[in-house]
């Protein structure tokens, strides 16, 4: 597939040599290295987590106030810090974008994003209070029907593919955990 983002390390971490590309017999792949240590840099996908917010039959949006899709709804995420699980990352990212006090349920979509270098963890949730405003990274913050999602305004394909299995699956009451391989598009 079509590679978005591609990283290579210039220096090396260790010693501060020039890095070059070269291939690692041991592992068959080209990887960054340092002719001077031996040090090999791996570059990994990005955690990303979300929460699909229930109260009341509705779910939590919020507008983006921050590029990338301004103005754009999506669900409160972001990207996963370091020593936090991913569903610590949800919740966190939840307050910080919605102001949101939420009790994770389950994890709901393994999202695999190859061609971003990304990996999107979508947890199902609940409100704890209807207390909850904007964040510094939103512009509102509203609780919709499915009837009333703005689906023409989402920000991203996760975000839509997320809530349409979501809304299928309360009407069964089963909420399998799914794992979706997201290609490039062909217009990104």
């Amino acid at each position: 597939h079509k590679v978005l983002y591609d990283p290579h390390a210039l220096f090396c971490d260790r010693c501060g040599a020039r890095m070059e590309r070269r291939f690692i017999p041991e592992e068959g792949n080209e990887r960054d290295a340092c002719p001077s240590c031996g040090y090999i840099r791996y570059f990994n996908p990005t955690p990303i987590v979300v929460a699909i917010i229930e109260h009341k039959g509705k779910v939590l949006l919020a507008k983006r106030a921050i590029d990338p899709q301004k103005g754009f709804w999506t669900l409160p995420g972001g990207f996963q810090e370091l020593h936090e699980t991913l569903a610590e990352g949800a919740a966190r990212e939840s307050w910080e974008e919605a102001r949101a006090k939420i009790s994770i349920q389950q994890l709901y979509i393994a999202y695999d994003i190859p061609f971003a270098g990304q990996a999107t963890f979508a947890f199902i949730a609940h409100l704890e209070s209807e207390d909850f405003s904007p964040g510094p990274e939103s512009l509102d913050v509203r609780l919709f029907t499915e009837e009333e999602i703005p689906w023409d305004e989402l920000s991203f394909r996760t975000v839509s593919i997320a809530l349409r299995h979501f809304f299928a699956d309360r009407k069964t009451g089963i909420f399998p955990v799914r794992s979706i391989l997201l290609e490039q598009p062909e217009n990104p």
